[in-house]
């Protein structure tokens, strides 16, 4: 990446390169139409492309690439999950983040900084002892500490004894990490489209054809188009697509906010989260503090900002940093997100042959965005899902195997 960033200054036009080439004429038919511009939709684009060789795809976003949840999440990056399903999975998908910058040319402002979550009680200490287990077992960094490596992480962070959240320990996920969500939308869309794959934005799908139980195409405010096989990639509105196809999913949909504050000089290297406080906090290259926490308590599909919500995340922080009182907020926003009853994601095949789910992300969509790229692509190219993604079949509700990763969210629980 440096040696590229030398290159794309010492050049005598600019801009260098057009993120995307311009817009190629709609074909009546195509291989895979991934339904959904955002990060996972691009990024199974990308790796169909280029892994596989299936180039003859298409790309529909409703509105603008990135401009769903990938555009609206915390950039958050993590693998310190309960089950050793899901730890196996996030892991593959950080490690993939590591060497991401250089694969897609692109600057990621990817940051391997930490992530500490915060334990208030001896229940969470007994959950967090797990989880370093598990993640330990498969290879990830993580250990539990105590106060006083917490003091050394994290100075700045209010540690009362005696207080009303009281710090006993901490899971300290050193692979934790930050990235440029935009710059993963529009790095692995620039790549995919170098390789023959055409995006369409402001292509909204309005339906799904489906012909003796096969997924065939689908209508759009531009025309049908015929496909070999069809992705949703909708994140917050997997349940109305599916719909569309003819089934129904274990998903409901509800707002999750987050906001951002003025700059302030960097005390706060790891993002710090405490699911008791719904809270977590980090801070951006530019002094920034992004906070966030869990969801709202009610279904809706809006990516409004409320006050309620803005107070509780204000409290809790302060909770924790108590400095920041004075600190000017910038700016609030929402997405929506796609919540499974075990919380965690549901890859691979459809009731619907032809029509593969990318769906149930809930708050862990942006931090799996290249292993759920690289392996949604195997499985369509291969019409075989890969052994990692099988724990998260749609099935596994029917026959009760769930991968319940309540337990594991930064703030919710």
């Amino acid at each position: 990446m440096p040696f590229g960033l030398l290159k794309y200054g010492l050049r005598r036009r600019y801009p260098a390169r057009p993120d995307l080439p311009p817009e190629p004429d709609l074909r009546p038919a195509y291989d895979v139409v991934i339904v959904g511009g955002g990060g996972h939709g691009l990024a199974i684009a990308y790796y169909l492309a280029r892994e596989h060789g299936i180039t003859n795809v298409a790309v529909l976003e409703k509105n603008y690439i990135g401009g769903g949840n990938t555009g609206r999440n915390t950039t958050v990056i993590r693998s310190n999950y309960v089950t050793p399903e899901s730890v196996r999975f996030y892991k593959a998908a950080v490690e993939l983040y590591r060497d991401l910058s250089e694969e897609l040319d692109v600057n990621l402002m990817y940051a391997e900084r930490g992530q500490l979550t915060l334990a208030h009680n001896d229940a969470s200490i007994r959950s967090f002892r797990l989880r370093a287990e598990v993640g330990k077992l498969l290879g990830t960094r993580i250990e539990l500490i105590d106060p006083p490596a917490i003091r050394a992480l994290v100075p700045a962070l209010h540690m009362p004894e005696g207080g009303r959240y009281p710090i006993l320990a901490g899971l300290w996920h050193q692979d934790g990490g930050l990235a440029r969500h935009d710059a993963v939308a529009w790095g692995f869309a620039a790549r995919a489209a170098e390789r023959g794959v055409h995006i369409f934005q402001r292509t909204e799908v309005t339906g799904i054809d489906v012909e003796s139980g096969r997924a065939v195409g689908v209508a759009t405010n531009r025309g049908r188009i015929a496909a070999g096989a069809v992705v949703q990639a909708v994140a917050g509105y997997s349940s109305l697509l599916a719909k569309m196809a003819g089934f129904r999913l274990p998903i409901r949909t509800y707002p999750l906010q987050a906001m951002v504050t003025e700059p302030v000089k960097p005390f706060l290297e790891p993002l710090v989260s405490s699911a008791q406080l719904h809270a977590y906090v980090s801070q951006t290259a530019r002094g920034e503090l992004v906070i966030g926490g869990g969801s709202d308590p009610y279904e809706l599909y809006s990516t409004r900002s409320t006050l309620d919500l803005k107070e509780s995340l204000i409290q809790h922080t302060l909770e924790l940093f108590p400095f920041l009182a004075n600190v000017k907020l910038l700016r609030q926003w929402a997405g929506v997100t796609d919540m499974t009853p075990d919380y965690s994601p549901i890859m691979g095949e459809s009731p619907v042959a032809g029509y593969w789910l990318d769906a149930g992300w809930g708050t862990y969509g942006f931090k799996a965005t290249p292993a759920s790229g690289r392996y949604m692509a195997r499985a369509i190219a291969t019409n075989r899902v890969p052994d990692i993604l099988r724990p998260f079949a749609l099935d596994r509700f029917r026959s009760l195997a769930l991968v319940n990763e309540m337990g594991a969210t930064a703030a919710s629980h």
